[in-house]
């Protein structure tokens, strides 16, 4: 019997990224959490800076409310764009708890050390982290966001160099801005958290887990 169900929304089309987003959602949960996770059928396969957020939007709202308007049973919403697509407005309508996984991210990150940096995917992303850091009141407590020049479907491909150019920034990053931990800056880097932080000592912060687990705390 699950006493939280949580609707994980990746807000572009790509299957295969939902299923994995799924898939991270799942592990950092509690047994008694249900999570789903859904795509809208319209909109970008990639959410790459503002242009593709707003092209997201009229498919992600159609999904949000055809699924929130159906099932009584969701107990909380997790948005799986590091831009936090949306975010700001399905807050203002929803009837439950609505996180960003960026937002839980940073958050997460402020806690584990005074100071942190964001390794994204494309420089055009860059702004928009930035926006959202200001708006969330962290701005202060974010040394840089870093862009890893990797296209975000790269990180779906196994042959791809997405991962050793997400090393080279942090690599950087630990050298250059005096931080005590990373957030990843796109939900297709979910499954390399654990191994980063292994790998450079430092808390390397998914922001999939994280707002998995600020889910169940909210609700409980």
């Amino acid at each position: 019997m699950t006493d939280r169900h949580i609707l994980v929304i990746n807000p572009n089309t790509t299957v295969s990224m939902t299923e994995k987003i799924g898939e991270a959602a799942r592990l950092a949960s509690s047994p008694s959490t249900r999570i789903t996770a859904v795509n809208p059928v319209i909109g970008p396969a990639a959410i790459q800076g503002p242009v593709d957020g707003a092209a997201a939007l009229p498919g992600l709202h159609e999904l949000f409310d055809e699924t929130l308007g159906t099932d009584q049973s969701i107990t909380a919403v997790i948005i799986a764009c590091f831009d936090d697509t949306g975010l700001f407005e399905l807050k203002e309508k929803s009837p439950v708890p609505v996180i960003g996984i960026g937002e839980a991210a940073y958050h997460i990150a402020s806690v584990a050390a005074v100071r942190f940096s964001v390794i994204t995917t494309l420089s055009v992303s860059v702004p928009v982290l930035e926006s959202n850091l200001r708006q969330l009141g962290l701005a202060n407590r974010c040394a840089r966001v870093r862009a890893s020049e990797v296209p975000v479907l790269a990180l779906e491909n196994p042959n791809s160099n997405a991962r050793h150019r997400i090393e080279c920034e942090i690599e950087t990053a630990l050298e250059e801005d005096n931080i005590g931990a990373i957030a990843l800056g796109c939900a297709g880097m979910a499954d390399l958290a654990a191994d980063l932080s292994a790998r450079y000592k430092v808390p390397v912060i998914d922001g999939v887990a994280s707002a998995v687990k600020l889910s169940e705390v909210f609700i409980r």
